[in-house]
This record gives structure tokens, sequence and C-alpha cells, in this order.
């Protein structure tokens, strides 16, 4: 499947998830959510969290509109009851301040419109929140799975001190995070209980999919490499620089001795997830990591591991090509798999939109917020 319908795959899936996903903008949960975009590919790229499909849009045009900020907006307490359940005045606040901060915004920049255009996206958000709480609540979820959860989570990270680290910069207590993973994981064992049995997608739908879509299917040159990441923290001094050049010079060696390079990575390699990969960042175009990276990669032989440590702003990377793919069009056997899911997302997608709409409907929901301002549509032209 080429890059634009892998893209499309992981929206639907997104969309689906951001629909349940705790809408108080976590620090640590966005990271291990991100996790899986290793660090050698260019992050300018990289999607931001979002609480509802357009808050973060909403911020972003206010940041570039620039603007004086009221003071204050003034809101009641409490902004919301769904089905008797209060949403407070002060867990809408901490919910717009965090999704702000997570989007980089300054809240100084936005008018008093825009930050009630913010608050009725968010309230929105918690809303359905709220919905799906009630419905998930008689789900039962074993500690075992938590723990194992929380196991694969940290394993995204580094080291237990970088994931404490993370904790820390989040303001969440462990008791807070475990009730939160728990809470997920029951939201979403309630979503899977929904769609199941409903997304059957067969042999001849992908195909239909694939005859009318070929085009669509057409890669560029491929390679496929894996990796040991080397960090180079930012403001590094001269020592600490050529402290991480000969750590990825040394795992180098040890590499052309014939350990195993997967091994390696997740012994060596500091990017989230390495020891989960082994250092494994699949198949990958030219344009989608950084220039030093792709340049270095591309002109590997397969099967090569690079002869000196490659640098980039992440750090020092020591590259194994595993394999190359010419430029050329997936065949039908070969996309099968990934058209099926894609599929199944789709279905999946529009189930539980259908799913949320009839909860919304037949819920009591009573708002405090007053409308956001609409903007006058612009004079016809003379």
């Amino acid at each position: 499947m080429n890059f634009r319908w892998r893209r499309a795959f992981l929206h639907a899936m997104k969309e689906v998830h951001h629909i349940l996903m705790n809408t108080r903008f976590l620090p640590l949960l966005s990271i291990i959510l991100s996790a899986g975009f290793v660090h050698a590919q260019d992050t300018t790229q990289k999607p931001k969290a979002a609480a509802t499909p357009d808050i973060n849009k909403m911020i972003q045009a206010a940041v570039a509109k620039g603007g004086s900020s009221s003071s204050t907006v003034a809101l009641k307490d409490p902004v919301a009851t769904v089905n008797g359940v209060k949403i407070s005045k002060a867990e809408l606040e901490k919910t717009f301040k965090e999704a702000l901060a997570s989007s980089g915004a300054d809240a100084s920049t936005l008018t008093a419109d825009q930050k009630m255009q913010g608050y009725s996206q968010i309230l929105e958000g918690m809303i359905m929140e709220k919905l799906v709480d009630k419905q998930a609540a008689a789900i039962q979820i074993d500690k075992a799975d938590v723990d194992a959860q929380l196991a694969k989570i940290k394993s995204q990270f580094p080291s237990e001190e970088v994931f404490q680290a993370e904790m820390k910069k989040s303001g969440l207590t462990m008791d807070q995070f475990m009730a939160n993973l728990t809470r997920s994981m029951r939201q979403t064992k309630w979503m899977q209980a929904q769609v199941a049995g409903k997304d059957t997608v067969t042999e001849a739908d992908a195909k239909k999919f694939y005859d009318a879509n070929t085009k669509e299917f057409a890669n560029p040159d491929l390679v496929k490499a894996s990796h040991i990441l080397i960090r180079v923290p930012d403001g590094a001094t001269p020592d600490q620089v050529k402290a991480a050049e000969n750590k990825a010079k040394a795992a180098i060696v040890r590499a052309n001795k014939g350990e195993d390079f997967s091994k390696l990575a997740g012994e060596l390699s500091e990017e989230p997830g390495a020891a989960q990969r082994g250092g494994d960042l699949g198949y990958f175009p030219k344009d989608k990591m950084v220039p030093e990276f792709a340049d270095a990669a591309f002109a590997q032989k397969v099967g090569s591991v690079s002869a000196t440590p490659v640098k980039t702003k992440f750090g020092y990377h020591v590259i194994k090509v595993t394999d190359k793919k010419p430029a050329g069009t997936a065949t039908f056997d070969e996309a099968k798999a990934q058209i099926i899911q894609f599929l199944q997302a789709q279905k999946r997608r529009q189930i539980f939109k259908g799913i949320m709409q009839d909860l919304r409907q037949s819920a009591k929901v009573e708002s405090t917020l007053p409308p956001p301002a609409v903007a006058p549509a612009p004079a016809p032209a003379k």
C-alpha cells in the first residue's frame, strides 16, 4: 500500500480512537501515542493530538491571526450537566489549558471569542466522554491486563528514569495514571464490543477496492532499515557530543563482529520503543526521513552497516539496511491485508459514529456555555 493510503488508514483508526481518548491532553499519553514515529523521521510532519477534530485548527488559526486576549471569559459553574452528572467550570478550564499547552499555543494570543470556541469544542468532547464512561462502566478490566499494558508503555521509553521524568512533567501521580489507563482500556473494550462481527470485509470487497484505486498503490523507491540512535541533547557540550559519537562507533564495531543488530538496538538505542522493535523502521521512501539519514540509508548496500555514525538533529545513528524495493505498483496480493484493514476501519468508524450520535441524541445534556460568536459574512464584492 502506498503512503497516501497508509496515512488514510492510520487516520481512520485515529478518528475512532480520538472519540474515546482522554480529552485532557496528558503529555505522557501524547508521547506514548507518538512513540511509534521514530526519531529519524522528520518531526515537522508529526500530527498533533486533538481533543475534538477541530480544536487544534482553531488554536492554530488564532495564533496565526494574533489578537489581544480578553483577560477572562465568564463561565458559569457547572458548565454542563450530562444525565445528571456535572462538568465543572474548573474541569473545563483545566482541560482547555492543557489543550493549549499540548498545541504549543499561548493563551494571550486568543481573543475572548476564540477562547469560547475552544471551550465549546472541548466541552463537547467531555460530554461524549461522560456518555461513553457510563456505557463502559460495567466492563471488567483485569489488573494483570493493566499491568501488562503499563509494561508495554514503559518499554517505549529508554529507561524507567525517563518514564518517571515524563510522569513528573505531566503532573500525574502513578495512581492517577493507572486510573486513566484502566479507564481507557475499559472504553476501548466497550468500543470493540460494539463493532464486533459488524466489520467483515471479504476478499472480493478488497479486490474491488484495489481495481478501482490501482494507481494509488504505486510506491517510490523504498529502503528497509534498522537503526541505533545515540541521542545528543540540546545544548550538549563538545565532550557530550564526542561521547555520543564514540558510543555509536562502538556499536558499529560490535555489529561488524557479527552481533545481532536487533539485540544491539534493544540494548543500546535511545529511541523510544527500540527494545520492542529492535530498531526496525520498516520500509520508507527517501522523503520521509531527515536528509542526512535518508542519504546514508539509500546509499548503503543491503546487509551493510553504516561505516561511520550518521549525525542528524536527533543524535548519532548506526544504520543497517536490510532490504530495498525499486519503484513500482504493489500487487493485489501484496496490498490485500492492508486494504482489508483499511476497509474494516472505515466500517468501524461509521458504526461507531452512529452509536455516538444515538447516545448524544438520547442523552439529557444541559450546557451553560453561551454559543460561540459567529463571524459575520464578508461583504459582497462591488
